[in-house]
């Protein structure tokens, strides 16, 4: 259980109504059939209709007010409710957080260098010469390999494969396929989140670089030589092909493909289900297949 005054020291409240001494021990959805106090929940300006039918509880509300104060409620009372909760929802799972053992408990090649408070869960393979940042989380059964670098407070869920080889291949004399040999490595820069199943290919020269602060869904494919600008966000089943360069803050939806050697610029949404065939400028919408410009 944690103390709702230490939950309230990483928010930025506006007013608190009720008690602040409370423990909370449990995170649920705004629900009016709840009977229990030490439970946190959030409302946004609107459901205030279902927050005047809650009778227990903490609940973090906006600056709209609240019709009626209930004797076993409190309200956290916020300009952004939604990012006050998920702030929240990061202090539990940090309290929570105890399948993952500590990095001194394995036996790691002295080439690979290991950050202070680094995690990572069973069964996670690193390969020599990686750099792995302070305060990075590598789920269970994670492929980390050979020259992978990672930078501080990333996260990188179950199941992942980052640095392996891509596909690329050159016919020969008998037209017969031959591997490219990738000789790169993946960066990944702070404060990058990786979900599970995900693969990220290192390039065959030079680095497949995921710059801060980049979100990454389930089962995305990011081919080699890819590179990601800071906080856009790729969505689970997305396929982002060989030499891609992907401004910041962008959106790519689920299931985007987007061709090889393309470039999309700052502030694009790419819609879903899209596939991109050609460069896209910045501050762009697109959608439908082939991706068009649905507006500025």
């Amino acid at each position: 259980m944690i103390q709702l005054n230490n939950i309230l020291k990483s928010l930025n409240v506006i007013q608190v109504i009720g008690d602040s001494n409370i423990e909370i021990h449990d995170i649920i959805q705004l629900d009016e059939n709840n009977k229990q106090r030490g439970t946190i929940s959030w409302c946004s300006d609107k459901n205030l209709n279902i927050l005047d039918k809650v009778n227990y509880g903490v609940i973090i509300c906006g600056t709209k007010g609240v019709n009626e104060v209930k004797d076993y409620c409190t309200y956290i009372m916020v300009e952004n409710p939604r990012l006050e909760f998920a702030k929240v929802l990061k202090i539990f799972k940090e309290y929570s957080n105890n399948q993952s053992v500590a990095y001194s408990d394995w036996k790691l090649d002295p080439s690979i260098k290991m950050g202070k408070d680094v995690k990572v869960g069973h069964n996670v393979i690193i390969e020599n010469n990686c750099i792995i940042g302070d305060k990075s989380v590598i789920g269970h059964n994670t492929v980390i390999h050979y020259g992978t670098i990672i930078g501080e407070g990333a996260v990188i869920g179950s199941n992942c494969t980052i640095g392996g080889v891509g596909f690329g291949y050159e016919k020969n004399e008998k037209e017969e396929y031959i591997a490219l040999a990738h000789i790169g490595n993946v960066k990944i820069g702070n404060g990058v989140e990786i979900g599970n199943n995900t693969c990220i290919d290192r390039a065959v020269l030079g680095s497949t670089i995921i710059k801060d602060n980049v979100k990454i869904d389930n089962l995305v494919h990011i081919a080699h030589g890819v590179v990601i600008g800071r906080n856009s966000l790729i969505i689970a089943n997305s396929m982002i092909a060989g030499s891609v360069e992907i401004g910041a803050n962008c959106w790519i939806s689920p299931s985007v493909s987007i061709k090889n050697k393309l470039f999309v610029g700052d502030n694009t949404l790419i819609g879903m289900g899209a596939v991109v065939l050609k460069n896209v400028d910045s501050n762009q919408i697109i959608i439908g297949n082939p991706g068009k410009v649905l507006n500025k």
